[in-house]
């Protein structure tokens, strides 16, 4: 697969999830090893660390958590999504500990409160984890961010996987196969109505 196929076609796979075919860990390490070779600022990228769980009952509770805090949201704000992204995001949630792998991005070291080094900070992370959904896609796995847990239970999560009080779990992936091999690029905003030169609001 070419490097613009993998990047134009790298989705938030939800619905085509392979629940029941195993993730061999030489895939994941493979992919985590490309995932290394992502920018970070400076230290920081000493600083990043993965969490795999496999396990069945600590999914089944990390997923119990998720559904709680997506469940409130979407009772109460699910009204303002469309239809098909709703759903999509329903049937993650709610299968989310059949999911054959949940890969955590961690960084150790709290989140700082000013602007540039908040930049530095998740700059420092979402590179290497964008890294890794590119290479699972190339090899035919499918990956999708689902951070609900986060909200309200990130403690929660921490203390069920050992996690210290200084390290901060940045997001939360599902990692499996996908049930089909071809996804297209998606529809996207016309570049010349995203995209501007010199000022804000001057056109390209």
């Amino acid at each position: 697969m070419d490097a613009e196929t993998v990047l134009t076609t790298t989705r938030s796979v939800r619905r085509k999830l392979d629940f029941d075919r195993e993730v061999p860990q030489d895939v994941l390490d493979a992919c985590l090893r490309i995932a290394q070779q992502a920018p970070a600022a400076g230290a920081m990228a000493a600083q990043f660390r993965w969490l795999l769980v496999r396990d069945a009952d600590t999914k089944a509770a990390i997923a119990a958590h998720s559904r709680e805090t997506a469940e409130a949201a979407w009772e109460k704000y699910g009204h303002l999504v469309e239809a098909r992204a709703l759903a999509s995001a329903q049937h993650l949630v709610r299968n989310l500990d059949r999911v054959p792998v949940l890969a955590i991005p961690c960084m150790i070291g709290r989140p700082p409160s000013d602007a540039f080094s908040q930049s530095a900070y998740f700059g420092s992370a979402y590179p290497a984890i964008w890294s890794f959904q590119l290479a699972l896609r190339a090899r035919g796995l499918g990956s999708s961010i689902c951070g609900y847990h986060l909200q309200d239970h990130e403690a929660d999560v921490a203390r069920l996987l050992g996690i210290p009080d200084d390290v901060m779990q940045i997001s939360l992936l599902a990692v499996a196969y996908t049930t089909q091999r071809d996804f297209r690029p998606a529809a996207r905003p016309a570049l010349e109505d995203i995209t501007y030169l010199e000022r804000w609001g001057s056109p390209l």
